[in-house]
């Protein structure tokens, strides 16, 4: 039965990735003379940052140093920061569903956006109290596919649950929500079952990734159905 679900974060509850990919494209247009396509931005999905600059900078031979890296992504971050600021992009419903689920399970965060925009976006719409686990890109030295994310966030929000006088988790237990092919291979590999929502590829895409059911809208969804859909 489901007891704690771990969302990614970037496509899953703020609806971003246009946003980061625009900004990213600006900032690297003004100052390496660089055109990011939207097929270079959503074919990196899963990398954080730091990674995903140093992988845009070599693939056109500049050199991504460390000063490099973190300029671009400084940059990126002001111009996210002002969008989103001035209204926040939720997709539909999200907010209800995270407040259904907080109700009767434990929430976590699994991304690797950083930690400052996840808390900016919770500062503003109120969230924050809902998840008890918050994994970011400062938490983690991979990115996904790889699983080491969903294995710590796993390990924190069973911690959790313990300290609040409930009985360790199995993995079944715990419910991945993602909305990328690197971020569902990354919780199948975890040993843990997912749950796509097709926000930013196909149902067929997450599927192919190993995605055990997957949604359309999550506000659809209602605990009940998750402990149905995921015996």
């Amino acid at each position: 039965m489901i007891k704690a679900i771990l969302m990614d974060w970037n496509g899953v509850v703020i609806n971003d990735e246009q946003i980061q990919c625009d900004a990213y494209r600006e900032i690297f247009a003004e100052l390496h003379g660089i055109e990011l396509t939207d097929e270079d931005y959503y074919s990196r999905m899963g990398m954080n940052d730091r990674v995903f600059t140093a992988s845009v900078l070599e693939a056109v031979g500049k050199a991504g140093d460390a000063s490099t890296v973190a300029e671009i992504i400084e940059k990126k971050t002001v111009k996210w920061s002002e969008i989103v600021t001035e209204n926040v992009p939720l997709f539909d419903g999200v907010d209800n569903f995270i407040h259904k689920c907080a109700n009767e399970m434990a929430l976590g965060i699994v991304s690797m956006a950083k930690r400052e925009e996840i808390d900016l976006v919770l500062e503003k719409t109120g969230l924050g109290e809902c998840f008890s686990v918050i994994i970011s890109a400062e938490d983690i030295s991979t990115y996904k596919p790889d699983p080491t994310c969903y294995r710590e966030g796993f390990r924190q929000i069973d911690l959790h649950r313990i300290a609040a006088s409930h009985l360790p988790m199995n993995h079944g237990d715990c419910l991945v929500i993602e909305d990328s092919p690197a971020g569902v291979r990354a919780g199948k590999a975890a040993d843990l079952r997912v749950l796509g929502v097709a926000n930013t590829v196909s149902s067929d895409k997450l599927k192919a990734a190993g995605a055990d059911a997957v949604a359309t809208h999550l506000d659809d969804w209602m605990p009940e159905t998750l402990r149905r859909v995921f015996v």
